[in-house]
Order: C-alpha cells, then structure tokens, then sequence
C-alpha cells in the first residue's frame, strides 16, 4: 500500500506528461499542415483570402481546436498579387486535455509564403 502510495502519483505525472507533449506535437503538425493547404488554395488563380481562411481554420477544426488566428496577407488577392502569405497562431492553454502546466502561456504559429500562380 505505502509502495502503491509513492509509485501511483509519479506514474500518472509520468502518464500525463507523456499524453500532453503527443498532443502538442499533434497540433504542431496540424498547424503546419493548415498553413501548407491555405497557402496551397490562395496561389491558385481566381482565390481569395477567405478560401485560403476557410481551408486553414478546415484543418485545425478536424482536431477541433480553439482559441487559433489565421492571417492572409494580403487581404484582397487579385492577378497582380505576387505573394500570399498564411499565418497560423494556435495558443495552447486553449487546446491541452490536462491543465496546462507545461505549456502554459505557449504558442504555435507558422507562416507560409508562397508565390501565386498566373496565367500568361
């Protein structure tokens, strides 16, 4: 029992520490995956910045998580534009099963500029 006692909470901040940083590395992922396919869907002729949105704030909803900011820059895409770039800030506190001990305060963000593809 007094064995039980010592051993039990050490295994399960082991455990839980363990569950946290796979998650973290899970959102990590997924952001740089969201800011890949939103940049991917604004360089196509004829896109706007609220496909390239749409599709980034897709992704991170199949992790369903809060508490993120997507930035297309620029706002308005027309033929002229040379660029786009995504950005994506995801906080933590916000996305962590357990309390955020050790990310607490901590973000992800990722930015993505691509050249956009015209037609001659």
């Amino acid at each position: 029992m007094v064995e039980f006692a010592i051993v039990a909470p050490v295994l399960f901040f082991f455990f839980f520490a363990a569950f946290e940083f796979c998650r973290v590395a899970m959102i990590r992922h997924t952001v740089d995956n969201a800011v890949y396919e939103g940049c991917r869907d604004a360089i196509i002729p004829g896109a706007t910045a609220n496909m390239a949105r749409t599709r980034a704030e897709a992704i991170l909803g199949t992790l369903g998580l809060n508490g993120y900011d997507v930035t297309v820059t620029p706002a308005v895409i027309d033929n002229t534009t040379p660029e786009v770039t995504v950005e994506v800030d995801v906080r933590l506190d916000a996305n962590t099963f357990v309390p955020p001990q050790f990310t607490g305060g901590r973000r992800i963000t990722r930015v993505l500029t691509m050249q956009r593809e015209t037609v001659n």
